[in-house]
């Protein structure tokens, strides 16, 4: 995930450690948000990981196989930092900064070649309409914008209002990480945050934190 300044330690290349099904997840997860899926072959995997060709045929039946088992490890790595923040978070409108949190914890792990923006992002864009992967894309995105809908009904907000703010704060951090992948760092995402509890502050009375 990027160039953390404190704490996260990077993915260490030809890592002989854990079953092949993890090295194999771990090294096309450092390869296919490096370089894109297309420009990733299989041998590349192979390599990163340190094991037998064999072990990627005998754990996956494809490379597409691959690339969807690699877009659900990011979409549940995102949640389990999601997770985290929420069980830090003391009312609803810290359970949506957890959501913003989130993201900026993605941007801020420790990638050997930088910091690109959503990776599950930019896996959809190389594959095709309807394909399984994109559909999961989708879905992730729809859940984080459903996240952040429930915390806002949790304030007390009228269900229409909640939908909109929702789906306006959505709108406002994958703006910015894009924004954020694009320079390499994770200063937008923070000045999101920011832009979010000024946009809350007067619906909810929590004056702007």
């Amino acid at each position: 995930m990027a160039g953390r300044p404190t704490g996260g330690t990077s993915r260490s290349p030809h890592a002989p450690r854990g079953p092949a099904r993890e090295r194999l997840l771990n090294a096309a997860a450092e390869l296919f948000y490096a370089h894109g899926v297309g420009a990733t072959g299989i041998d590349a995997v192979v390599t990163e990981a340190g094991v037998a060709k064999m072990s990627l045929y005998n754990n996956f039946a494809s490379k597409d196989d691959l690339v969807l088992a690699h877009l659900r490890a990011r979409h549940e790595e995102w949640l389990e930092l999601y997770r985290r923040r929420l069980a830090t978070a003391t009312d609803p409108v810290a359970r949506v900064g957890a959501v913003f949190d989130a993201y900026v914890d993605h941007a801020e792990e420790a990638y050997r070649h930088g910091f690109r923006g959503c990776g599950l992002l930019n896996a959809a864009a190389e594959l095709p309409t309807g394909s399984p992967g994109r559909e999961l894309v989708r879905r992730h995105k729809e859940e984080v914008e459903s996240l952040l809908e429930t915390h806002l009904l949790e304030v007390g907000l009228p269900p229409r209002t909640c939908a909109g703010t929702a789906e306006h704060l959505s709108f406002l951090l994958e703006g910015a990480m894009a924004r954020g992948g694009l320079e390499g760092e994770s200063r937008r995402l923070h000045h999101a945050r920011e832009i979010a509890a000024h946009l809350l502050a007067p619906l909810t009375g929590s004056g702007g934190r």
